[in-house]
């Protein structure tokens, strides 16, 4: 296919896609033509609706690298493949118009329409995403879900390099920031694109905060909900109460918050947002295996959930009256210790070491909120954190336990696709360079099955990963799922 007939194609699709018209067209070629660096077009009889536009954007995209108009580091290509797909993307105010428009018919319907767009205009990197590796993994609180992360693409070594003498990156101040949508990126400090970027505006609680999803998505339609306000994360009773009013608006959506401590945090404390999608995790499936009653609210129902974490989970049709019992839970968690499991809610100079993550969810006509409870103490013998991954199991996972790996579905570094095909060769005592440090959990396995054949190997080390992240989790539950630590939740529950 000619260069000319490439971008007649994908005008076709930017009029499609992005509001124009077909009176834009001669404006749009001229565009693309500038973008990718070429002088000419020959006329070309562009295709109807409907064309493919992944192999569009990889077309132009190496004729600008030919042309010599776009270098060959990934975030400067990027920016480029940015620049381009926002030509099919409308610009804020009209996306705002037509989700409202969408909406006025369903909720659904709505984020349907921002989520077709955010893949379609490559926001949204699908083809990234799915070369992500998920697996299932039994376990005796339900079925886990692992994914093994491949979609975030490798940080080249000069851009690496580039960025230990680059400035500071003040504007935007961080990547959640409102200002990120349609920023150029790219530059010495290798800013993501974010040409293409487009944010749903929503008012919670007399505030302004903005809709998007995430571009390397987790999870189904995992979306981000930040607040226009660049202030740190808080778990407070206006968290409680935004959550609450989000699966309001989206009762299709489950949505949560990180913790807002290090730890047992997420990745960005710095900027107060949520994380929701329409998926149903392992966490939101497990039963409950015992029940309160409130007095003060009989209206509130109270249940223990059968997990390897602390988790307390309320149910309701009364919002307000939800919204006091999770307040009351958090402010007793905040001043609650209980040394004889290593439970403390502050350091000897003041420092808080309690909070919760939540996550709320509308079932039918009640609001549902589960309260996972979290403390990131350090010891001598955990300096990662006492309810953190442990020594033991950091070889297959030693980062934050965050709101996603709390809800039962794990987020693993990418460097185990390498490592465990060496662990499977180990296994098969085949000629092998297993890393030292997946060398005594081989031995464990090689011990555990009387078997290992080349034929179930893949499903055995996959089952044994699944068993490593329950202890990850187990390991940053604070009431321990033993005789001592299920007393011990008891006790703090009675002071409720």
């Amino acid at each position: 296919m000619s260069i000319s007939q490439t971008i007649a194609d994908f005008v076709t699709v930017a009029i499609e896609n992005g509001g124009y018209m077909e009176m834009d067209r001669l404006y749009l070629q001229n565009k693309v033509l500038g973008l990718i660096g070429e002088t000419t077009f020959e006329p070309s009889q562009p295709k109807g609706a409907g064309v493919e536009v992944a192999p569009l954007i990889t077309a132009l995209l190496n004729q600008a690298i030919e042309n010599k108009v776009v270098g060959k580091t990934a975030s400067a290509q990027d920016v480029l493949v940015a620049q381009l797909t926002d030509l099919m993307t409308p610009p804020p105010s009209v996306v705002n118009a037509l989700f409202a428009e969408h909406y006025h018919h369903s909720p659904e319907d709505a984020t349907n329409y921002f989520f077709d767009l955010s893949q379609k205009n490559d926001y949204i990197k699908t083809a990234a995403i799915a070369k992500n590796i998920i697996f299932p993994a039994k376990t005796e609180y339900g079925d886990l879900e692992i994914t093994i992360n491949l979609s975030k693409p490798e940080k080249d070594p000069k851009e690496i390099a580039a960025a230990k003498t680059a400035p500071a990156h003040v504007y935007p101040k961080c990547l959640l920031c409102m200002e990120n949508e349609g920023y150029l990126g790219g530059g010495a400090a290798n800013y993501p694109a974010r040409t293409n970027h487009r944010l749903i505006r929503l008012n919670l609680q007399g505030e302004s905060w903005g809709f998007q999803y995430s571009p390397y998505a987790y999870y189904n339609e995992h979306c981000i909900i930040l607040a226009e306000e660049h202030r740190p994360m808080k778990i407070n009773e206006d968290t409680f109460r935004r959550l609450l009013e989000i699966v309001q608006v989206f009762p299709h959506y489950f949505v949560g918050s990180n913790a807002d401590l290090p730890i047992v945090g997420g990745s960005i404390l710095s900027h107060d947002h949520y994380q929701g999608g329409h998926h149903e995790f392992p966490m939101q499936k497990a039963a409950a295996e015992k029940s309160y009653t409130l007095t003060e609210f009989p209206d509130v129902s109270l249940e223990k959930v059968r997990w390897p974490m602390s988790v307390l989970r309320l149910r309701s049709e009364n919002k307000d009256h939800l919204i006091q019992v999770a307040s009351h839970i958090l402010t007793k968690w905040k001043n609650y210790s209980d040394p004889s499991v290593d439970v403390r809610a502050y350091s000897g100079d003041g420092t808080r070491h309690h909070t919760v993550t939540p996550i709320a969810r509308k079932v039918g006509k009640n609001f549902e909120m589960d309260i996972v409870l979290r403390d990131n103490n350090i010891s001598a013998e955990f300096p990662d954190g006492i309810f953190h991954p442990h020594p033991d199991v950091q070889h297959i996972k030693k980062e934050n336990i965050g709101l996603i790996e709390v809800l039962g579905l794990a987020i693993l570094p990418p460097r185990l696709k390498d490592e465990l095909a060496e662990v499977e060769k180990y296994l098969l005592s085949e000629k092998n360079q297993i890393a030292a440090i997946h060398v005594p959990w081989a031995e464990e396995i090689s011990k555990k099955y009387a078997t290992i054949t080349s034929e179930n190997v893949e499903k055995i080390v996959q089952a044994e990963v699944g068993a490593v992240f329950c202890r990850v989790l187990e390991d940053a539950g604070v009431f321990k799922r033993d005789e001592q630590g299920e007393a011990a939740f008891e006790k703090f529950i009675a002071t409720l």
